[in-house]
């Protein structure tokens, strides 16, 4: 399927979060170049994208799509946060790019951007926190009380159920994150994103024996940091 080109703001104008919508999500990332024809280097799209070639930073965008939300969901363990977290990223790389001084370090510059994102939507969910929550009628009997609704039979996880997952999810996401970056972000491309291997070699950059190596390894190390947790187990 052909994705609709958006028109990018110059570097330095008002953004609009719209621009990037759907292209930081994990699935949007189908080829090199997003046409299957043969692509450029990373490099080269670093300097055409530096000197406001939009459709240049597009394909940069598709080829680090995945890479970016992996970083973002271990930092948050929330995919609707990731989503949006790996497009407030990419909004301030494209109006930040001219900063690149070598293309060959973009994924690294990237990810900088990344955490630097993630740490201020951490302390923003921080001071949100903080507040007292808002007054809601539905909860003291008022208009907003719907009986019909709360008679209906619940299907959703029991309290317990969900409070296992949300353990086990933090177990796992504690342990990548421990890990040294070579290994946490091929690991949560596989196991977390889902991604296969050819889009997981792009997203970073890797031959297939490379990638195919750091996996092995990573896993390993996994293994032996979850071993001593119940059900510690990742398979491969």
């Amino acid at each position: 399927m052909t994705e609709k080109s958006a028109a990018y703001p110059e570097p330095g104008e008002t953004l609009d979060s719209q621009l990037f919508a759907r292209r930081a999500r994990p699935n949007s990332v189908t080829s090199c170049d997003g046409s299957g024809g043969v692509s450029e280097a990373d490099e080269v799209l670093v300097v055409r994208s530096r000197a406001g070639d939009r459709a240049a930073f597009e394909q940069l965008v598709r080829r680090t799509a995945r890479l970016v939300y992996s970083r973002q969901y271990l930092e948050t363990r929330d995919a609707h946060r990731a989503e949006d977290l790996a497009q407030e990223t990419f909004l301030l790389a494209w109006r930040s790019i001219g900063q690149v001084e070598d293309p060959q370090g973009f994924r690294t510059w990237l990810l900088t951007i990344a955490r630097t994102v993630a740490t201020d939507d951490h302390r923003r969910q921080t001071r949100q926190k903080r507040r007292p929550p808002p007054f809601s009628a539905a909860g003291h009997g008022g208009p907003g009380r719907s009986d019909s609704v709360e008679s209906l039979p619940d299907a959703s996880p029991t309290p317990a159920e969900s409070a296992e997952r949300e353990e086990r999810r933090r177990q796992v996401t504690d342990a990548l994150r421990a890990l040294p970056e070579e290994y946490s972000l091929p690991l949560t491309l596989r196991y977390i994103g889902g991604a296969d291997y050819d889009t997981i070699g792009r997203q970073l950059g890797l031959s297939n024996g490379s990638l195919r190596g750091l996996l092995s390894r990573g896993l390993a190390k996994l293994r032996e940091k979850l071993k001593h947790t119940q059900g510690g187990e990742v398979r491969g």
